[in-house]
C-alpha cells in the first residue's frame, strides 16, 4: 500500500479509521513527495519534535519510493490524460499517482481527486 500524506498524517496521529489498513498492508510505500509534504507541514508544528521522533522510528519499517524513468513516464501519461479530460489535480499528486501506477499498489488516500486517475486503487479511512 502506498500513502498519500493525509494517511501519512492520520498515522502519526493515531487515527483508529486508518489503523485496519496498516495492520493487514504486507507492504507500505511512502513516496519521496509525500515524505517531502509532510516535512514541510511539521516544520511548521508546534508539535515538531514529537513527529520527528515518529517519523524517525517509523521510516526504517516502510518503503521509501523515488521517482525513477519509469515514474516520469507514468507521470506524463497521467497528466496528459488529466488535462485532455479538464479534470487537472495537483502536480505533487499527480507524482503520487504514478507511482501508484508504477509500483501497482492501491494508495490510502482520503483525496477524491485520485480517482480521476485510471488505473489507481483508493482505499479510504
Amino acid at each position: 500500500m502506498i500513502l498519500d500524506t493525509n494517511a501519512l498524517s492520520a498515522w502519526a496521529d493515531g487515527n483508529p479509521a486508518c489503523r485496519p489498513f496498516f495492520e493487514q498492508a504486507r507492504r507500505i510505500v511512502v513516496p519521496v513527495i509525500v515524505l517531502g509534504e509532510y516535512l514541510y507541514g511539521i516544520r511548521q508544528s508546534r508539535f515538531r519534535d514529537r513527529y520527528d521522533g515518529w517519523l524517525a522510528s517509523v521510516m526504517p519499517s516502510v518503503e521509501l519510493a523515488s521517482v525513477t524513468p519509469v515514474t516520469a513516464d507514468h507521470y506524463a501519461s497521467l497528466r496528459l490524460h488529466l488535462k485532455s479530460h479538464g479534470t487537472p489535480i495537483p502536480a505533487n499528486d499527480v507524482w503520487i499517482a504514478a507511482l501508484v501506477r508504477e509500483l501497482r499498489l492501491p494508495l490510502l488516500s482520503n483525496d477524491q481527486h485520485f480517482d480521476q486517475c485510471p488505473d489507481l486503487q483508493r482505499l479510504t479511512f
